[in-house]
């Protein structure tokens, strides 16, 4: 992947990081981004101890003006974004939908839906003049079913699954690849917060067939493949990585 340039939102835990990590090891020059400056200044430093070229750029997925300049930062610093990976999600709040508010609602759907789009439009524009490109969009195994208790996050995965599938079809013009990874269960902090026990995260870890949670190197190791050649005739799919949890 040498002198391929990956962009990571949401690249400063859990998936993003893993996915970050991953990247300086197959070669990539890599812009990572998130909202806290602290902690994106000592990735970079961690994935330049690695050998990557790497610059972090702080944005929040919500605003537009901060995600175009994201988009611009990463074309100015390395000339072009070959992958990029809208992984910046958050949870929600879990409850019942008879106590869910349109705050509620709008804190979801602004970072998990709105920045997945912003993300899109602004990614899609320079692979566009490049033509070619690959996006791999982070959904959730909810994203294509129910659950209760969380209906705002299940929505808002359903949505990025409609985003990725409409985006490959608008893109598949000017060959960009559009894809998703749709996690199940992985140990990172999201988990811990969405379950909010020790038992109820058993209790969850118990429905997937191979009884454990997934790793977020596991999924990095899925998300790569996506971005990479190996998969380009792969286009506007949903790749689940759940341990089985959607065999049945």
């Amino acid at each position: 992947m040498k002198d391929q340039v990956i962009l990571i939102t949401g690249a400063l835990s859990g998936i993003g990081r893993a996915t970050a990590l991953a990247a300086a090891s197959d070669g990539y020059k890599i812009v990572v981004s998130g909202r806290n400056v602290q902690t994106g200044a000592a990735l970079e430093t961690e994935l330049r101890a690695l050998g990557a070229d790497a610059q972090f750029i702080k944005a929040d997925v919500r605003s537009e003006s901060e995600v175009g300049a994201l988009i611009e930062g990463a074309v100015v610093r390395f000339g072009r974004i070959d992958v990029a990976v809208n992984n910046a999600g958050t949870e929600g709040i879990t409850a019942p939908i008879i106590d869910q508010t349109p705050e509620a609602y709008a804190a979801t759907f602004e970072t998990n839906v709105l920045g997945v789009l912003l993300c899109m439009k602004h990614e899609l524009r320079v692979m566009q003049s490049q033509g070619s490109g690959s996006i791999v969009n982070i959904s959730s195994t909810m994203g294509s079913r129910g659950a209760a208790n969380a209906s705002l996050y299940v929505a808002s995965k359903h949505a990025v699954e409609g985003l990725t599938k409409s985006g490959a079809l608008e893109a598949a013009a000017f060959g960009v690849r559009v894809n998703a990874v749709a996690p199940g269960p992985v140990e990172t902090a999201l988990l811990d917060r969405f379950t909010g026990s020790q038992e109820r995260k058993a209790g969850l870890l118990s429905s997937i067939p191979l009884r454990r949670a997934g790793k977020p190197e596991e999924l990095a190791d899925a998300i790569l493949f996506l971005a990479s050649a190996k998969a380009s005739f792969v286009t506007g799919q949903i790749i689940n990585v759940n341990g089985g949890r959607t065999a049945s």
